[in-house]
This record gives C-alpha cells, structure tokens and sequence, in this order.
C-alpha cells in the first residue's frame, strides 16, 4: 500500500533536508509531494538541487497563499492509496506513520488523527496557553462535528486518497484544520485518533501559528459545521 506524504513548506531551510531523509527512512512505500509556499530564507534553492531525489516531487507556488492552498496544490498530485500530512519542520515522527495507518489497514477506519494530547507517548512540554488554546478549539470543534477528538488541529491526519474525490478544500491557511475535520464529519468517515510523540518548537526556532490563527480556527468551526447542519 502506498502512502503519499503531501509536505507543505515555507521557509524551512534549516530542516528540510531532515525531514525528507526522516520520511525517506520509513519501511513503506511512499512518495514525498512538497509545495514550496514561495519561501525567501534559501528554502526554495535548497528544494532545487534535490528535487531529482527518488520519490520526490517539487511543485512551487509564485506567492505566498498559506498551508491550506498548499495542501490544495499538493493533493491532486497524490498517487498513493493513502495520503497523510507532514509538517516540513521535526515537531512530529515520521516512523509513526506505521501505527497510523493500522486502522485503515485493519478496515477500521477511514481517517486517522495523530493527537498529540491522547497520552501513552513521550512528548516534550508544551507551551500552557497552547494547549488552552488548543484543546478549547477542540472541545467547540467537537461539539459541532460530534466527533469526540483531543487534538483536532493535529499535523498528521492520514486518510483514503478517494475522500479528496468527495471534499473541496477552501481555506488558504490555518483554517484547513477546522475545515477538513468538519467536512469529514459531514461524510460519515469513520475516524480513530492515535497517540503520537510530540516536539514542539518556539517561534524563535520557526513556528508559525499564532492566536490570531485561533481565531480563525474558531471562525472555521461555526462555518462549515454550520453547513453540515443545514444540509
């Protein structure tokens, strides 16, 4: 079973090499399709000279959209029977993809969420109004969708490729979050969550999330669940 590893970046110069070589050590078959969302720090250069890696496909955008219309250019590339999503920083673990396919391979599940607040897995300490943040977004995010997640706005979310057939991704940034989990839940899929490990990094260090994203998340959730309940 193949997993495409969609990878939106910007301006990640100091760990994209990491974190190719970290995906490229997985024992499944995969296929690695990063869109360069117009990085200015030596990102897009570095993208350059190994574009011609195995497995590897390079798409660029000519301005800087924003992770959910990197997303959007990176999916239809997508080949593989599954796809997941990667950050192109080294907060998560790639060798986990392994334990997050397992549902769907067990014909559990559909979707697959890879919380980082679930427990069962060493992480490092997170920021105290992060996880505030967080896990509020959470909890009204379920309310609405009526699925009982811990970390809704989690990386990793692992899928069947033919939900993208069904699903119209429209916001640009952060939002995309909100947006997929609610979408989901108006398909009916069938989702599990699994613990994953967890590093974060500080905005000093590149993160890029910020609490006017929160409010955007919180703008998300009413929007598109909202659509689930008139339909």
């Amino acid at each position: 079973m193949k997993l495409s590893v969609v990878m939106p970046v910007y301006n990640e110069v100091g760990t994209i090499e990491e974190i190719i070589a970290r995906v490229q050590a997985v024992e499944i078959e995969t296929e690695i399709i990063i869109v360069d969302d117009f990085s200015t720090d030596g990102t897009r250069e570095k993208l350059e000279q190994i574009k011609e890696h195995e497995n590897l496909k390079v798409l660029y955008h000519d301005k800087n959209r924003g992770k959910g219309a990197a997303l959007r250019t990176g999916f239809p590339a997508a080949t593989g029977e599954l796809v997941i999503i990667q950050d192109a920083d080294l907060e998560t673990n790639p060798q986990e993809y392994l334990k997050l396919i397992q549902p769907i391979i067990e014909g559990h599940a559909d979707v697959v969420f890879g919380s980082r607040f679930a427990g069962g897995e060493c992480h490092g300490v997170v920021g105290f109004w992060h996880y505030v943040g967080n896990k509020g977004l959470t909890l009204i995010s379920n309310c609405f969708s009526n699925l009982y997640l811990t970390d809704m706005a989690t990386c990793y979310k692992l899928f069947r490729r033919e939900i993208l057939q069904d699903m119209t991704i429209e916001e640009n940034g952060f939002g995309f979050d909100p947006e997929f989990t609610a979408k989901v839940a108006a398909m009916n899929c069938r989702v599990y969550e699994v613990s994953i490990s967890y590093g974060q990094r500080t905005r000093q260090e590149g993160k890029k999330i910020g609490w006017k994203d929160g409010f955007r998340h919180l703008w998300c959730i009413l929007k598109y669940n909202s659509r689930r309940s008139r339909k």
